[in-house]
């Protein structure tokens, strides 16, 4: 069985919620959630924590969702704006032999 333990006390909003240890025995500790860009950087090596030129601590400051305006970025960065279309799944190319 695998345990969680806690990272940093307090990193996002503050310690305990239930005023305990924080001992895997105190009925009020809770498993840690690993932000998106820890786990991002488990799961495909991408660190968005730390500068790749200086080393420094990274801040993010949005997370831009709507498409237009994600295009508008790509496109003025001179890359394409739209994915490469999806090639047939190969399962039907071997079924036609």
């Amino acid at each position: 069985m695998t345990r969680l333990t806690r990272l940093s006390a307090g990193r996002f909003g503050g310690g305990d919620s239930g005023g305990g240890s924080g001992s895997p025995a105190d009925p009020h500790h809770r498993p840690v959630r690993l932000s998106w860009a820890r786990l991002l950087k488990r799961v495909f090596e991408i660190d968005l924590e730390h500068c790749p030129n200086c080393g420094g601590e990274l801040k993010i400051i949005a997370a831009i969702l709507e498409v237009p305006v994600i295009e508008r970025i790509l496109t003025h960065l001179g890359l394409q704006a739209r994915a490469p279309p999806r090639a047939p799944a190969r399962g039907q190319a071997l079924q036609a032999a």
